[in-house]
């Protein structure tokens, strides 16, 4: 798998997570965010086009994939956003507590490895007036669907760089110390419902 992880996948999460319905998501909730922004696991940058800049101080943008790190500093290039890339993972943020006024992610708590230690984090580094703004595809309430999540999970795993189908998203945020303000949920259109399940909105420090 090294060399499909390192060559194949990048591209594959690439096109993948910047399919119209998604994009249409990032469009929701990515203009939201407002002065020194975290942007966890901005992988290649496709939150970056999106972001309303007269409300931006900073972006800084944390993800540990190199080869996802090249197509975002493209990206922010091209689209003339500062960006301070930050090649970890989200378990240990290397940033001070209180320290952003935003954290921003999209589809990325289906992928970290030890979800609950980076909710942790963002919470940590999180300034206390600030916003968690989040958009993320997770268990579906439909048992039919669930069911289906399950049994796919361990496959789809593989090939999709470690996402979890079936991670129960407001439960992860909220577990981790924040108090969701505002969530919508549904099924995105012309998109798999085992995988198109979606919740987005904005959260604070409990």
């Amino acid at each position: 798998m090294g060399l499909y992880n390192k060559y194949v996948l990048p591209k594959v999460l690439n096109c993948t997570c910047g399919s119209k319905p998604i994009n249409y998501q990032r469009k929701k909730v990515v203009p939201l965010a407002k002065g020194l922004v975290l942007d966890v696991g901005i992988g290649s940058g496709l939150n970056i086009p999106f972001y309303d800049m007269t409300k931006i101080d900073k972006v800084i943008g944390l993800d540990p994939s190199v080869e996802l790190n090249g197509l975002a500093i493209d990206i922010a290039e091209e689209n003339n956003v500062d960006v301070d890339f930050m090649l970890c993972g989200a378990e240990d943020i290397p940033l001070p507590d209180n320290h952003v006024d935003t954290v921003l992610i999209t589809y990325t708590m289906c992928t970290i490895p030890e979800v609950m230690e980076a909710n942790k984090e963002m919470l940590r580094v999180l300034k206390p007036e600030g916003r968690l703004i989040f958009c993320e595809h997770g268990l579906a309430p439909d048992p039919k669907v669930a069911k289906w999540q399950s049994r796919i999970n361990p496959i789809w795993g593989k090939i999709a760089g470690g996402c979890r189908l079936n991670r129960n998203i407001p439960e992860l945020i909220t577990s981790s110390g924040f108090e969701i303000e505002n969530m919508e949920q549904m099924y995105l259109p012309s998109t798999p419902s085992f995988a198109g399940y979606n919740y987005w909105g904005s959260a604070r420090k409990f």
